[in-house]
């Protein structure tokens, strides 16, 4: 995969989608952040419809941490791994509360002392919220970055690292959305769409479809 053939495809995804953002439903950083703690191994349709609920009843570091554990999973107990996720969420309100004047920090090191909170979770707040270039490298753009060879990489840091390195720095805000809109869609795990792909002819993957 070369330089040019990169740009292409960028700009391709770019074309058909100037403004591509997140299919979590959020109002502010910090609805942003709790929603994608939740999202992990879950998703983002399976959040939309807890936080849904949980947002017009609380929807700051304050009213959420009010609510305690067993409150907040009320309102998540349809979410993968939500007792874990409770206890995060609500040691996270608190840690936004006492150390961050309520506020969600912009930083790397702040967001991923947050309870729940890694680097993929930070990379996604960072890039979405905050406009900052990060890529949060998950199961699609790891599958979408190996297949089609824009940044091949053995294990999602890998994969970050080149993806941080490879993409035009014109398309990098953008980027980590288009392929995990990519993945989601289009390059699906058991059988890509090859046929109705907008890049089919600049991706490198060897065994391609025909629908």
């Amino acid at each position: 995969m070369n330089k040019q053939k990169r740009h292409e495809i960028f700009t391709r995804w770019r074309d058909d989608n100037p403004h591509p953002t997140t299919e979590l439903e959020y109002s502010s950083p910090f609805e942003l952040l709790i929603a994608v703690i939740l999202s992990a191994q879950a998703t983002d349709v399976g959040v939309n419809k807890a936080t849904r609920k949980l947002y017009p009843v609380a929807n700051t570091p304050e009213a959420i941490y009010a609510l305690g554990v067993d409150g907040l999973k009320e309102y998540i107990k349809t979410i993968g791994l939500f007792n874990t996720k409770a206890e995060n969420v609500i040691k996270t309100c608190k840690a936004l509360v006492d150390k961050h004047g309520s506020e969600v920090p912009d930083n790397r090191a702040d967001l991923e002392a947050l309870p729940g909170v890694g680097r993929k979770t930070a990379n996604v707040v960072l890039n979405t919220a905050f406009g900052q270039p990060a890529m949060a490298v998950d199961t699609h753009i790891f599958r979408v970055s190996n297949r089609t060879k824009i940044a091949p990489g053995k294990n999602v840091n890998e994969v970050e690292q080149k993806l941080m390195r490879f993409v035009p720095k014109e398309f990098l805000i953008d980027a980590h959305h288009w392929l995990i809109l990519h993945g989601r869609y289009t390059c699906v795990a058991r059988k890509p769409k090859c046929g109705s792909c907008l890049i089919e002819d600049l991706c490198e993957y060897k065994e391609k479809t025909e629908f």
